[in-house]
């Protein structure tokens, strides 16, 4: 077994290891170690079933089940099927998710700190997975920003991001954004915040789940998302993951950004995710 770093701003590669590996206390200690320190760790092609992935998961913390029901594995409600695939005339999962740029969930309150993703079925031509440092954003950003930013309150939504469903056909935009924020009221998080584990300072909040910064004119919240979609977007700072069949990666939410790529035309995917609240055992 080997763990090496994969860039020098984010992620760590941990190769050669069986799921009985990561079975032994100071292996997944190691993982997890890696996981506060680099943000996110990649076990290069690990055979794992889905009760082993839950296994693994209830470790570092307690799964949740996903929201939407008919996503759920239809064993482990913890996981939730990220799939184009169909079965009997029915999609095993959802096709379109997550291909922008985002820090998990941070439209809710308090949103699961722990990613937990494994490549079922994955091309390795297209469907890559794109990563950058939450914690490396804000060390970049021009000092007049930070000093703008200590302070400052991002208000995060999910409207911008909502599917439409069957109910809301014949909504006009301004019902369906309305109708939005009341099922997922809008809520505020410190745009600067600090690392539980390291102490380090990172940035919270981008533009597709974002209305605004407090206090900001149109202007002023235009030029932030801006700056920002330019940090987070770097060529030189971002880690494409092209898949290998039963990779497992995991990831801290608040200090990770990343977004999925389209998966080529007739081109099969799968991957199980599942999103992991914070156990006793890592809290310190």
């Amino acid at each position: 077994m080997k763990f090496t770093d994969i860039t020098p701003y984010i992620g760590a590669e941990l190769t050669g290891a069986a799921y009985e590996d990561l079975e032994r206390p100071e292996v997944f200690d190691e993982l997890v170690r890696g996981v506060h320190e680099r943000q996110l760790v990649v076990v290069r092609s690990i055979d794992l079933t889905p009760k082993q992935q839950i296994a693994l998961a209830t470790r570092l913390g307690r799964p949740v089940p996903f929201v939407i029901s008919k996503y759920r594995h239809p064993e482990y409600p913890e996981i939730m099927i990220s799939s184009n695939e169909v079965k009997n005339d029915k999609p095993i999962g959802v096709a379109r998710v997550g291909n922008f740029w985002h820090q998990d969930s941070t439209f809710v309150a308090d949103p699961a700190p722990f990613t937990m993703l494994h490549g079922v079925n994955v091309p390795g031509t297209s469907g890559h997975t794109l990563f950058a440092s939450a914690v490396d954003v804000y060390d970049r950003l021009p000092e007049e920003w930070k000093r703008k930013l200590a302070d400052a309150t991002g208000i995060h939504t999910v409207s911008k991001r909502l599917r439409i469903r069957p109910e809301h056909v014949g909504l006009s935009a301004a019902e369906f954004k309305a109708q939005a924020e009341t099922e997922h009221p809008p809520v505020r998080h410190p745009l600067v915040r600090h690392d539980e584990v390291t102490g380090r300072p990172y940035l919270y909040g981008s533009r597709e789940y974002m209305e605004g910064v407090v206090g900001f004119d149109a202007n002023e919240t235009e030029e932030f998302f801006t700056l920002v979609d330019g940090l987070i977007q770097d060529p030189e700072h971002v880690y494409t993951h092209r898949w290998t069949t039963n990779d497992l990666l995991v990831w801290k939410t608040r200090t990770t950004y990343h977004a999925a790529t389209d998966v080529e035309p007739g081109v099969s995917r799968t991957v199980h995710r599942v999103s992991i609240e914070s156990g006793e055992q890592w809290a310190a």
